[in-house]
């Protein structure tokens, strides 16, 4: 039977040594979405949120997020991202705003996390910004759109309809 690899001899978790395996560019994108009223849009667009220019916000938040993804998922690796972006579409039947998120580096694991983590950090940034206007908001599903790199290989998520 395979051990689990983030499991020690004592049946305990551990982190994964990465120190053997090569450095490799590496990416992965992930996306999300959050389900929005009509209000919430306009004054998204509008930049008319009490809070702020709630885009902005969640973008750097995005950002963030995939920077300190070890810091909040315990087994993930502290990794020097060489980029990351956070970019947005709407959709107005119904409102939904599509968050996707882009990570890169060079090192020896992926990024997946780091990705995942910043579309959702984006999300719960808009619903932290626009709260007061509605609380019904939803957001998900969140999902890896893609990968490069590494030993596992590249990964294509199938279209979902």
């Amino acid at each position: 039977m395979n051990r689990l690899t983030h499991i020690n001899d004592q049946g305990r978790a551990k982190m994964v040594d990465v120190s053997d395996k090569e450095s490799t560019v590496r990416t992965a994108q992930a996306s999300t979405s959050v389900e929005v009223n009509e209000e919430i849009y306009k004054a998204i667009v509008n930049q008319t949120v009490k809070k702020g220019d709630v885009l902005s916000v969640a973008q750097v938040a995005g950002i963030m997020a995939a920077k300190n993804t070890s810091q909040i998922i315990p087994m993930c690796h502290p990794l020097a991202l060489s980029g990351v972006d956070i970019t947005f579409r709407w959709e107005t039947s119904p409102y939904r705003l599509h968050i996707t998120a882009f990570v890169k580096t060079k090192g020896p694991t992926g990024v997946e996390m780091e990705a995942l983590t910043a579309a959702s950090a984006a999300a719960l940034t808009v619903y932290d910004m626009c709260k007061a206007l509605d609380k019904g908001m939803v957001i998900g599903p969140t999902y890896l759109n893609k990968k490069t790199g590494g030993k596992s290989g590249d990964y294509l998520r199938e279209e979902q309809e």
